[in-house]
C-alpha cells in the first residue's frame, strides 16, 4: 500500500494527503521507506527516498502530550534530497513552557522564522501569506 501511495502521489496532480504512525516527522520518512521495502519490489533505496521527496511537501507532526491532549507539535516542510538523505525544514513547532496545577500542559505553537519554499507555490494560485505569519 505505501508504495502504491507513492505511486499515486508522483503522478503530477496536486494534493495528496495519507497519514503514518511514528515518533517524528524524520521517523515517519524512515517507516514509509521500510514499508515501501516491505512490498518486495526491490527498488534501491536512493530510488525510494527520490519519490519520497518528490511527493511529500509538508510533514504534520502531531502528539498525545502529558495531559493526554493532542496537539500539534511540528510542521516541517520537505525541500529536497541532499547527499542521499530527505532535506527538511521545521517551519513550525510547540514549544512547552510548563504544566500548570491541573495537569495541563502550557506552551505556544511558534514560527522558526523560515520563509516556506512552498509561498512561491501559493502565490501562483493567488494565496498571499503574510511575512508576519513566519516571524519568530
Amino acid at each position: 500500500e505505501a508504495l502504491d501511495m507513492l505511486q499515486a502521489m508522483n503522478t503530477g496532480h496536486d494534493g495528496s494527503i495519507s497519514t503514518i504512525h511514528a515518533n517524528s516527522a524524520r521517523d515517519a520518512f524512515s517507516r514509509l521507506e521500510t514499508m515501501v521495502m516491505m512490498a518486495g519490489m526491490d527498488l534501491p533505496q536512493r530510488a525510494i527516498r527520490e519519490q519520497i521527496a518528490s511527493a511529500i511537501g509538508i510533514v504534520i507532526q502531531l502528539a498525545r502530550l502529558s495531559d493526554g491532549a493532542r496537539k500539534i507539535v511540528s510542521i516541517q516542510e520537505i525541500v529536497g534530497m541532499e547527499a542521499g538523505i530527505v532535506s527538511m525544514q521545521e517551519i513550525f513547532h510547540f514549544k512547552i513552557a510548563g504544566i500548570a496545577e491541573d495537569g495541563t500542559v502550557l506552551g505556544d505553537f511558534g514560527a522558526h522564522g523560515i520563509w516556506p519554499k512552498f509561498a512561491e507555490k501559493l502565490e501562483r494560485v493567488g494565496i498571499q501569506l503574510s511575512p508576519k505569519t513566519f516571524e519568530v
